[in-house]
């Protein structure tokens, strides 16, 4: 056999091994942002089985460009431990007691190396075009690859079951939309559907992304933006420690559901 023929081979066995193992998964997470990955290393550490489908070819969300391309994001003292948790180092900011700045791109790589190396498998170039229910329950999704889904070509897609789902798809909430749109149901929010995203509001923002972070359905729970989007939250600009809060409880409501 050929050098070229033994490495397409093994790239093709190794990938499809990986994708065969996680057609079934304890957690499946959309989007991987701050939040999503965050959340993937925290369960993963617990043994919980995390499979992350991401869209683009480069996971980390809005975390590379910073603000407005300037490489750098900001976060507060109480997010903190989870920075330490992965190995990102800060600076104070001197104008603002209990600010800290960081290198976006250090952030990203940092957290995209931390879940995985933890257990978390990342699927990236995969969108998600519907959901899975099982009873009344949301109990897994439907994938197929992004170029396909872009192209509009007519090729159908595959499934993963899981014992619930984690809608990390940051402003647009787009899990939990499919959830509202095309099962009829009613979430967990004042009106019983999704409420939107408000204006920016720093401190209101990074709070209630903390706060928001729920299950909204039975085994659907939203983190980050997309829980701030459900619950009708302020946006916050590049500030991330809510996101990375947001992340850190979204596994512990996570794991508590799977211990029911």
């Amino acid at each position: 056999m050929s050098i070229e023929s033994i490495i397409s081979s093994a790239i093709v066995r190794q990938f499809s091994d990986k994708l065969l193992n996680h057609l079934e998964v304890d957690v499946a997470i959309v989007g991987g942002g701050p939040s999503a990955l965050v959340a993937a290393r925290d369960l993963a550490l617990k043994g919980v089985k995390v499979a992350i489908f991401e869209r683009k070819l480069a996971p980390g969300g809005g975390t590379w460009g910073g603000g407005m391309l300037f490489n750098e994001v900001v976060v507060q003292t109480e997010a903190l431990p989870i920075l330490d948790d992965f190995g990102i180092r800060y600076l104070p900011i001197p104008e603002a007691e209990g600010y800290f700045t960081l290198d976006s791109v250090e952030m990203a790589s940092a957290l995209i190396y931390g879940a995985v190396h933890a257990g978390a498998k990342i699927f990236n170039s995969v969108s998600v075009e519907d959901i899975v229910f099982k009873g009344e329950n949301v109990g897994g999704l439907v994938i197929n690859w992004t170029p396909v889904e872009r192209l509009g070509m007519h090729v159908d897609p595959l499934t993963v079951t899981s014992k619930c789902v984690l809608d990390g798809t940051g402003h647009p909430s787009e899990v939990v939309r499919m959830v509202v749109n095309k099962a009829k149901v009613k979430l967990n929010t004042p009106t019983g559907d999704i409420l939107g995203e408000r204006p920016m509001w720093v401190d209101s923002g990074e709070a209630s992304t903390v706060l928001n972070t729920l299950e909204y359905y039975p085994g659907l729970f939203a983190c980050g933006m997309s829980a701030n989007n459900c619950m009708g939250g302020y946006r916050m600009g590049p500030i991330f420690g809510g996101m990375l809060m947001s992340g850190r409880k979204a596994a512990g409501l996570i794991e508590t559901f799977l211990n029911k």
